[in-house]
């Protein structure tokens, strides 16, 4: 599903909930999640464990111009159901897209999982008129659940 300022992916991954954020929170897997290929690898992060938290990755774009990092916001989190994160360039503040990732267990076996890149809280005129949204495809997000998927049966 997508509007003009989100894209959401869902599909049911045969694990249990717990299992899933227990990958979901661990910086050092976001690489291995990615389905845009951009996080090369996690900057000495600490397991996410609550909203305030901020976690640094390394990247690789080509719209950054190549390698630099992010900070990562952590503006949502509840335990096995929820983990949410604003991401800004390194030492910058949020300017207002939005990653949430929704946990709803379907068993004890089987959660569904949805992943939202979100960029209505963007408001800075000139952002808008430099980066053209979504940067990131559907397909790239819909490829992030496949990741999950085969990293949470590994």
């Amino acid at each position: 599903m997508s509007d003009e300022t989100s894209i959401t992916v869902s599909r049911t991954i045969d694990a249990p909930a717990q299992d899933i954020f227990e990958v979901l929170s661990n910086p050092q897997r976001h690489a291995q999640l990615d389905g845009a290929g951009q996080i090369v690898s996690d900057h000495k992060s600490d397991r996410i464990t609550g909203t305030g938290q901020v976690f640094t990755m390394n990247m690789d774009a080509e719209h950054m111009g190549g390698e630099y990092q992010t900070d990562n916001h952590v503006t949502g989190y509840d335990e096995n159901k929820l983990l949410a994160w604003q991401t800004a360039p390194a030492g910058t503040q949020p300017p207002g897209w939005q990653w949430v990732w929704q946990l709803t267990p379907q068993g004890p076996d089987a959660t569904d999982v949805s992943l939202t890149y979100d960029w209505s809280a963007v408001t800075d005129k000139e952002l808008l008129k430099k980066v053209s949204f979504p940067l990131i495809q559907q397909s790239a997000l819909e490829d992030s659940l496949g990741n999950l998927a085969a990293a949470v049966s590994s």
